[in-house]
């Protein structure tokens, strides 16, 4: 992967996947933003992903969009039994309420979560290292 997103982005794809904001079709995808006012359109052909969200789209990074539809594809490797700790969590207005601080959001949600934090993040971090040996590039458009 040419440009790796940051780690608080695996958490939320997994919201998104709790959620179930995800429309999977054939070569491409609809995903419903955490607080529900966006959807974002996700296409794919082959090893090429392109989506609408501003991560993927400006940043060049796969945003959490993108990095749903890997784990429902099973691409991308994850430990479903965490998933449903993140539910309902509206990353919108936490990453707004910390201004962008990605991690200080994901910090905020691990605090209300009763299963181990540690094994969540640990379970995490496998999915980053899975995703930096994906062969798999970002584009604008496909």
């Amino acid at each position: 992967m040419e440009k790796m997103p940051p780690i608080a982005k695996i958490y939320e794809a997994y919201s998104c996947i709790a959620d179930n904001r995800i429309e999977l079709k054939e070569q491409e995808a609809i995903v419903t933003s955490s607080d529900g006012k966006k959807k974002y359109t996700i296409k794919w052909k082959e090893n090429d992903y392109s989506s609408t969200d501003n991560a993927s789209y400006w940043q060049g990074y796969p945003g959490y969009p993108i990095l749903a539809v890997l784990m429902l594809q099973n691409k991308l490797k994850y430990n479903i039994e965490i998933v449903p700790y993140f539910k309902e969590t509206n990353w919108h207005a936490l990453n707004e309420k910390h201004k962008r601080d990605y991690n200080a959001a994901v910090e905020e949600v691990l605090e209300t979560i009763t299963y181990d934090k540690e094994t969540i993040k640990k379970e995490t971090e496998k999915t980053y290292e899975a995703l930096k040996n994906l062969t798999i590039n970002i584009k604008k458009k496909i």
